[in-house]
């Protein structure tokens, strides 16, 4: 089972735990270390009650290639020595098109965990590497029937894929119990249902100095509304600084935080009256919690967040009044697709035990 960045250790953690508890299976977990600051990796981990991987790659850093190549040179040496009867990848980091792609070439069955999304944008990395690892796996896990959709559209045979649900979900039932105690709305001193979650991340929203000045003052007009909560990812701090962009930020009703271990972040999700984002992971837990999302791109590989959740694709310059509309909005009855039940994990076992080895 492969682990690489943050979404990776939630979708990992209560697979490890359902294949450990079952007799057939011996989990062997790998971390590329894609992630490696504490808060996105070590102290995930922690929350999720995952043992410390049996193999730490440590790529860190790098261009696409860079990532790509250690990965496969890394992982390589691991897989021809124990030859996995199953090889586990998730999500669409550069980790898991490149231990796949190892996988495939050593005729190791190939199983990719929230197989079948699309945005139909190939400008984003990540739509690369899920065309890539969908075209070479064995066997093609998904969470939703667009996915279902998606891949028999692109030619794989029935045969492969088994629609599972969200195992995004099961994480959070998991640590649900937990997190009244974790309680971290009140270490920042919001108030629960008062604020809003902010998370930003993309090339496409923070790389580019004009783009995240826009998102950056859409979010100082939306923060007169509302107060926002607002763990800064490395790589958008380091832009925000880069640009000159700190003052700015500083102006609005924002609190502003380290990237959050999974506890502490969902136990501010849970209470937060609305979510800011412009993360695949965020627009799926919304959805799942009923929460409003407002996601900062120009599409979704995630499209049920949007027909059947609480998702809604917006653009900078129309962020505060998207805001405004979703905050006079009456509550809804939140709709969670099918097979979003906290029971994922279940289902990928009983797969591996039908496929048989």
């Amino acid at each position: 089972m492969i682990a690489a960045a943050r979404p990776n250790f939630m979708k990992v953690a209560p697979l490890w735990h359902a294949l450990a508890a079952h007799d057939d299976f011996e989990p062997v977990l790998i971390h590329t270390g894609q992630h490696y600051d504490a808060n996105m990796s070590d102290d995930i981990f922690t929350d999720l009650d995952l043992p410390a991987p049996d193999h730490h790659l440590g790529v860190g850093s790098g261009s696409h290639a860079e990532q790509t190549g250690k990965v496969m040179i890394a992982y390589e040496k691991i897989a021809m020595d124990e030859r996995p009867d199953w090889l586990v990848v998730v999500g669409d980091v550069n980790s898991t098109a490149a231990c796949a792609m190892v996988g495939a070439k050593l005729h190791i069955p190939v199983v990719h965990l929230e197989a079948g999304l699309r945005s139909g944008d190939r400008a984003m990395p990540e739509e690369i590497n899920r065309l890539v690892t969908d075209a070479i796996s064995d066997v093609l896990w998904t969470p939703s029937p667009d996915g279902d959709a998606h891949l028999r559209a692109e030619g794989i045979p029935e045969s492969r894929i088994t629609r599972v649900g969200n195992i995004m979900m099961d994480s959070f039932e998991r640590i649900r119990p937990k997190l009244d105690a974790e309680n971290a709305p009140a270490r920042f001193g919001l108030t629960p249902g008062n604020y809003g979650i902010v998370t930003l991340h993309r090339p496409s929203n923070v790389d580019e100095a004009p783009q995240l000045k826009a998102l950056v003052e859409a979010l100082v007009e939306a923060s007169q509304r509302l107060p926002l909560m607002f763990p800064m990812h490395p790589r958008t701090k380091s832009r925000v600084e880069a640009f000159g962009l700190s003052d700015t930020l500083a102006k609005g009703n924002i609190t502003l935080a380290e990237p959050q271990s999974y506890k502490p972040f969902m136990s501010l999700l849970k209470d937060a009256r609305i979510a800011i984002t412009d993360s695949g992971g965020l627009q799926e837990e919304t959805t799942y919690l009923g929460i409003p999302c407002l996601t900062l791109r120009d599409n979704t590989e995630r499209p049920i967040t949007v027909t059947e959740g609480t998702n809604r694709l917006v653009k900078a310059d129309a962020l505060v009044g998207a805001l405004d509309a979703a905050l006079a909005a009456a509550p809804g009855t939140a709709k969670r697709p099918e097979f979003w039940d906290g029971r994922t994990a279940e289902r990928c076992v009983a797969d591996l035990v039908r496929r048989g080895r």
